[in-house]
């Protein structure tokens, strides 16, 4: 199997199309027709990740944080860390793949992952991404809507939340004329003909639009097959930022905190007083969104974990909304046990592959206590 038959796997969760439009995601370094021998998962990539996936005989690595996310000017292998590391991964022949801000943002990646991992209920978007779909209309003779529409469905088309094979279909009458030039599916060219038709509406995502087109025309019997493209400013339901959801049995303040800290392996907890002495409803993002905060105190949360908050942040949190910043490492690390469950159910034919997670700690920031 080839680094990109996973990269499509992965790709197909977690879009790149959802990812910020700043992030870069994708293959950062090698090949992805390269063969794999095993994989190593990491939340970043470092000099003692790559000698952990050497040894593994790992040759395809896969982060989180992509290692080239701003532009390098030069590669100088002596005195520049990113630039050694580059030169580490081709000399050794291992490809570097990144998936960041699109895991960030679908269904079951990082928040979601870091509400399960603090046993939260009921597990909902924080806040949906909207804008990135449009609605095809396809006008299509009655004998052949099925198959037209059975062809959108199989590639990715008319998808609602956790429903697929979505659409909406109403009868009408189609009417066209062909010149000398062309060969009507029905009727006769140079005549006026009308035809029995069905109207049928899917929402497509962005993304999988030209190949949902591509295989609607494919089925279409028609010469010239009329249809519309309707953008639509929708929230996504299978993409978003943050999640918020339930505890089991509500909490005093102490009480959570202390659950927080275990359940994150946090060492420390910088937080601000909310206004309720009981904590029950609880939103989380993965790294840092403290934009997300009064999205947060409208949905009524009691309280709201992400990381590297300002202290302004926190003042604006302070008598509202119980404020936690767990750490960036603290709250993301979590989701690579998703990708390694994902990946070893996709691999599972592959024996021979093997999918480790790093078995050191990436994260950069230490704490002193006197």
């Amino acid at each position: 199997m080839q680094c990109k038959e996973v990269i499509k796997h992965i790709e197909e969760w977690a879009p790149k199309a959802i990812a910020w439009d700043r992030d870069n995601v994708g293959l950062q370094v090698g090949t992805p027709k390269r063969k794999i021998k095993n994989v190593m998962l990491s939340l970043d990539l470092n000099e003692n990740v790559i000698e952990q996936a050497l040894k593994k005989k790992c040759n395809f690595i896969i982060t989180h944080h992509p290692l080239l996310f701003n532009p390098l000017t030069k590669i100088d292998t002596e005195s520049d860390s990113k630039s050694k590391l580059v030169e580490k991964l081709i000399k050794n022949d291992v490809t570097l793949y990144s998936a960041h801000t699109n895991l960030d943002f679908t269904k079951d990646g990082v928040s979601f992952q870091l509400a399960k991992r603090l046993n939260l209920q009921n597990i909902k978007f924080l806040h949906h991404l909207n804008e990135n779909q449009t609605k095809l209309v396809v006008f299509v003779q009655e004998d052949y809507v099925e198959k037209v529409s059975n062809a959108i469905h199989l590639s990715g088309g008319g998808i609602i939340g956790n429903y697929s094979n979505c659409s909406f279909r109403i009868k009408g009458t189609g009417t066209f004329k062909g010149t000398d030039k062309t060969s009507p599916a029905i009727g006769t060219k140079g005549k006026l003909e009308s035809v029995d038709e069905i109207r049928l509406e899917v929402i497509v995502d962005n993304w999988k639009l030209p190949e949902v087109i591509i295989a609607m025309k494919s089925a279409h019997p028609y010469e010239e097959v009329a249809y519309d493209l309707y953008p639509l400013k929708n929230e996504n339901g299978q993409y978003g930022m943050g999640t918020i959801g339930e505890l089991k049995k509500p909490m005093i303040k102490n009480e959570f905190l202390d659950l927080v800290s275990k359940k994150l392996n946090a060492k420390n907890l910088r937080y601000s007083n909310g206004k309720r002495g009981n904590i029950k409803r609880v939103a989380v993002c993965g790294g840092s969104c403290s934009d997300l905060l009064n999205e947060a105190s409208e949905l009524n949360a009691d309280a709201f974990i992400t990381a590297d908050v300002k202290y302004h942040s926190f003042q604006d949190a302070e008598g509202k909304i119980l404020f936690i910043d767990a750490g960036h490492y603290e709250t993301e690390i979590h989701s690579i046990d998703e990708i390694q469950k994902r990946l070893e159910l996709f691999l599972n034919k592959e024996k021979r592959i093997k999918v480790y997670k790093y078995s050191g700690s990436t994260n950069p920031i230490f704490f002193y206590n006197n």
